[in-house]
């Protein structure tokens, strides 16, 4: 493993690897992964210690989406078998960052379906629940598709800590995946939130059929962006859109991608979302000891993630600590009201 032997991290420091030296770096982990995990995790430790933070989401508007998103099980495009409705309730979504306050998680985000909000009602409506996030002592986030710098300014001032909006892919992968919209939209958002003042989450999701040079063109982006959060999904097909029939990626593949993550985003958040469960299994825990620093716990937009309990004990079981503590997590993951939806399949 010579390429992990030179690259200590010293040399790497805050600015990562270059993108040469990730592309070997996956030669060598197809080789030896646990080595790549275990040279990952020692950058993880120097720039995050062991402290593993949660947060949580809603899916507070469902379905209808216009964006053609090959993967989206919300997209107007495609026929799934999820529920669409129209934005919650503010003290609905309040109440559902107290259960993932209660779960663990140090923050909530707020997700909308669609290119973005335009109607003032649901603006208020928006408002009001980051009032009642914060006065939880949770740090609201929100994702809420493309927006100005006048609204994301507006966001900031209601007490919004972090704005999230995913590239997905690559810009040269992304014309495979979305037709509707341009990348440059995206990354003009993710720079407008950064302009305002906020934290910003913005990453993507693997298994689209992309390549791992794809993988490294992303990470690459984000860190160009100075992203403070990096999100990895991985790919749970759904019935129904384009990439419904995707092979799943294997796990070895998925903690490989992980750790030259954490090589190129040394001291960033690379946050382990959708997917995990589906795609990891009995591999989820190595995905701490490849580089990752925080999970999304609890349910997931349209699909069903695992206990609260679960990841907790599993952190702790590695030797690391949430950065909240639970009060008590609740059986049914973050979300407890599923009446109102249908979990995808």
């Amino acid at each position: 493993m010579a390429i992990i032997e030179r690259l200590k991290i010293k040399s790497i420091k805050n600015k990562g690897v270059e993108g040469n030296d990730a592309w070997r770096l996956c030669e060598e982990g197809s080789l030896n992964p646990f080595g790549l995990m275990a040279a990952a995790s020692e950058i993880r430790d120097h720039f995050k210690g062991k402290a593993i933070s949660f947060c949580g989401i809603v899916n507070a508007k469902s379905g209808r989406c216009s964006e053609d998103c090959a993967f989206c099980a919300q997209s107007a495009h495609y026929k799934t078998n999820i529920q669409a409705y129209p934005l919650k309730k503010a003290d609905d979504i309040i109440a559902a960052a107290q259960r993932a306050r209660t779960a663990g998680a140090e923050m909530f985000g707020v997700v909308t379906s669609g290119k973005g909000i335009k109607s003032k009602k649901e603006w208020a409506e928006i408002f009001r629940a980051i009032e009642g996030i914060r006065n939880l002592g949770v740090l609201p986030c929100a994702s809420l598709g493309i927006i100005s710098g006048e609204r994301a300014r507006s966001l900031k001032d209601a007490g919004l800590f972090r704005y999230h909006h995913n590239l997905e892919t690559s810009r040269s992968y992304f014309p495979n995946i979305c037709t509707t919209h341009e990348y440059d939209e995206d990354v003009e958002t993710v720079r407008t939130a950064i302009n305002a003042g906020l934290s910003v989450c913005s990453g993507g999701l693997i298994g689209l059929g992309e390549g791992m040079s794809h993988r490294i063109e992303l990470a690459l982006t984000l860190r160009e962006l100075a992203v403070d959060s990096v999100p990895v999904n991985i790919l749970n097909p759904i019935k129904g859109t384009p990439l419904g029939g995707r092979p799943p990626l294997p796990p070895l593949e998925i903690l490989i991608t992980i750790a030259v993550f954490r090589f190129l985003l040394p001291g960033r958040d690379i946050r382990l979302c959708g997917g995990k469960e589906k795609s990891l299994r009995q591999l989820l825990p190595l995905a701490v000891v490849a580089g990752c620093n925080a999970f999304m716990t609890g349910h997931y937009l349209t699909t069903p993630g695992r206990d609260p309990e679960l990841d907790v004990e599993m952190i702790r079981d590695l030797g690391f600590m949430p950065t909240r503590e639970p009060q008590h997590v609740c059986k049914c993951a973050t979300d407890c009201c599923l009446e109102d939806r249908e979990i995808g399949k």
